[in-house]
């Protein structure tokens, strides 16, 4: 699936950077939507970095009113170290490495309930996931990538 894609026929977006940025690679997320806040200038977008604790924003998600929300995070798919995949957040790809504590897919269904939103998963493969440790330069390439490409769909809407 392409970046376009995931815009396609949407007005309104959240994006939801999820991770932890002391523990290596974790912190691809919490990256990207830190680099979006800079870039993204579009009032139908709100980019929330939801740290370890997505489910705090819950509010804010569901008061947007988005048509699309897309959670960016570190994810073991057993792809290779900073590979990115695309999918449901309410699949069983693989585990958010990430030390939240609500799975996912039950966040995504509680906002399912109060949003018509769909929902996408944009996962990167970690290697380095050490307590105190700086992310790998692949991650942060990646996540800079991904911000730069998603800043452009998202300006442009």
């Amino acid at each position: 699936m392409e970046l376009s894609d995931l815009l396609k026929n949407a007005e309104r977006v959240v994006i939801c950077g999820i991770g932890n940025d002391v523990r290596g690679d974790d912190a691809f997320g919490v990256i990207v939507a830190e680099r979006l806040k800079e870039l993204v200038k579009n009032p139908n977008v709100l980019i929330l970095n939801c740290g370890e604790v997505p489910e705090s924003y819950t509010g804010k998600i569901v008061e947007f009113k988005p048509d699309l929300v897309v959670f960016v995070d570190a994810v073991d798919f057993g792809g290779e170290h900073g590979e990115l995949v695309i999918a449901d957040p309410e699949g069983t790809l693989g585990d958010a490495v990430s030390t939240h504590s609500l799975p996912l897919r039950v966040l995504v269904g509680y906002l399912k309930s109060r949003t018509n939103a769909k929902f996408l998963l944009i996962g990167c493969q970690p290697k380095v996931l050490g307590l105190f440790q700086a992310p790998s330069e692949v991650i942060i390439e990646k996540a800079e990538a991904l911000a730069g490409s998603l800043a452009e769909l998202l300006n442009g809407m």
